[in-house]
């Protein structure tokens, strides 16, 4: 056996003049490097979306959690990674018929007595008061009650 010649290497100068090896024109080819970073950029735009989504709502694992697979299993609805769709619903359904645990209520309910303490002369609070008897009892109940307790507590 022996060794092959040098060959000189071809220079093409331009590509964009005929079909491509498959026969296709020169515009319906996309360059996989555009493609790659298409996705890569997508990808990473989701990751961010999620994050700020899960730090604006504050939500439990469950809800993201839910809310992420049943994307996936959308997207993916016609391969077997489909499946991944019912754990999200079911983890979906828990999130939003489960109540929310003790501890972040308390946290949530402390941030909200600490700020409507701001409203400590009577006529903050007939404006306060003014504006929650706007919006119907069921909206505001929390709200009333935090202030109920905060008048008898005064004295």
């Amino acid at each position: 056996m022996r060794l092959r010649p040098n060959r000189r290497t071809l220079v093409v100068w331009s590509t964009r003049g005929g079909p491509d090896r498959y026969g296709l024109p020169w515009f319906t080819q996309v360059p996989r490097r555009r493609i790659r970073r298409c996705i890569r950029t997508g990808a990473l735009l989701t990751v961010i979306g999620l994050m700020r989504l899960a730090r604006a709502v504050q939500a439990d694992w469950r809800l993201m959690a839910g809310g992420v697979l049943t994307a996936v299993g959308v997207m993916l609805r016609s391969g077997p990674l489909s499946v991944v769709m019912i754990p999200g619903l079911l983890l979906l359904v828990v999130a939003l018929l489960a109540p929310p645990s003790p501890k972040p209520a308390r946290t949530r309910r402390a941030q909200l007595e600490r700020e409507l303490g701001a409203y400590s002369t009577p006529g903050e609070r007939r404006d306060l008061e003014a504006i929650l008897d706007l919006y119907p009892d069921g909206a505001t109940y929390e709200l009333r009650d935090i202030l109920a307790r905060q008048v008898a507590r005064r004295g």
